[in-house]
């Protein structure tokens, strides 16, 4: 899915645009809201495949190792 860092960083990075958390970075959505999208189904596209990364991350507590990678703006 993901094959290199950059990827990686731009998923982490990138911005929810819709819904009740339009604005914060993927990263920084609530494990809930991930789940919920897990249960309902991902958007299409590379978006869907972001969230269903973000998802993946959360379950396995791995959201702390990857903040350093946050932009700071």
């Amino acid at each position: 899915m993901f094959s290199d860092q950059q990827s990686l960083i731009t998923a982490v990075n990138q911005v929810m645009p819709f819904g009740k958390y339009a604005g914060r970075k993927l990263l920084q959505l609530p494990e809930p809201y991930l789940v919920w999208f897990h249960g309902k189904g991902f958007p299409e596209g590379k978006l869907g495949e972001q969230l269903a990364l973000m998802y993946e991350i959360k379950l396995n507590g791995l959201e702390k190792m990857l903040e350093p990678l946050l932009d700071k703006k």
